[in-house]
């Protein structure tokens, strides 16, 4: 499952900056991502002034709180009009339920598209030794990705955000319609900075990735609209 344009540039940046990289990259990409550092900022409005340009806007706030809290959250990201926004799956299947509910809701209650919800499995900057750092020390983490997504499949979310080395495994598991969102996706010409899992933009597609995030490639590059160009016409 492959979309027309399958980039998420990720703004993990300041409000001017993020501006500045939207009108330099609109028409070049769908979609930009909203990650902590930029919505802790800005608030909830970044999101509504990205949309005013019409980018889709995938709310990266990875929510894990009592089912009740993330409810809340969720219905206020539907009703800013996001097309993703993330929670993590280490939250359970109630908590993830939670937030597939009170997100259709919302979106019902207003005639708007509902977002597609994503389950966060093991962020790409985390390996085995991390996990076991934290006290997973008896599984890998590909074996914590595949337990955390059949959670996720079984609360009823659209897809999974997880490393592209996981990507062909999610696709069999959560099926051929579901979103398998990828960060972790470094060109070969990019540095892979703090990333441990990665992949190339067109090895991750191959493996089954849905949608691809990345960040500082495009955004840290001198020209960004030259570097999109440049990711998505060897996707082409």
């Amino acid at each position: 499952m492959m979309t027309e344009n399958p980039v998420i540039v990720a703004m993990d940046c300041s409000g001017a900056e993020a501006l500045l990289l939207a009108k330099a990259l609109r028409g070049r990409v769908r979609w930009v991502k909203v990650g902590m550092t930029l919505y802790y900022a800005e608030g909830p409005q970044i999101v509504a002034l990205l949309r005013e340009m019409g980018f889709e806007v995938f709310v990266d706030l990875k929510l894990h709180d009592i089912p009740h809290q993330v409810a809340g959250a969720a219905a206020a990201i539907a009703k800013l009009g996001a097309g993703m926004f993330t929670v993590h799956a280490a939250g359970g299947r109630a908590m993830m339920a939670s937030a597939v509910e009170a997100s259709r809701r919302a979106a019902d209650e207003l005639g708007i598209p509902a977002p597609s919800v994503l389950a966060v499995t093991v962020l790409t900057s985390t390996d085995d030794a991390g996990l076991a750092e934290v006290g997973v020390a008896s599984s890998s983490a590909e074996t914590q990705v595949k337990l955390l997504a059949g959670l996720a499949r079984d609360a009823g979310v659209d897809g999974v955000v997880c490393s592209p080395r996981e990507a062909a495994l999610m696709r069999a598991l959560m099926g051929e319609q579901a979103l398998v969102v990828t960060p972790g996706i470094r060109p070969s010409w990019s540095q892979t900075d703090d990333q441990s899992r990665v992949a190339t933009p067109a090895a991750a597609l191959a493996a089954g990735a849905s949608h691809l995030v990345i960040g500082r490639p495009i955004t840290t590059a001198s020209s960004p609209a030259e570097a999109a160009a440049r990711i998505i016409s060897e996707l082409s």
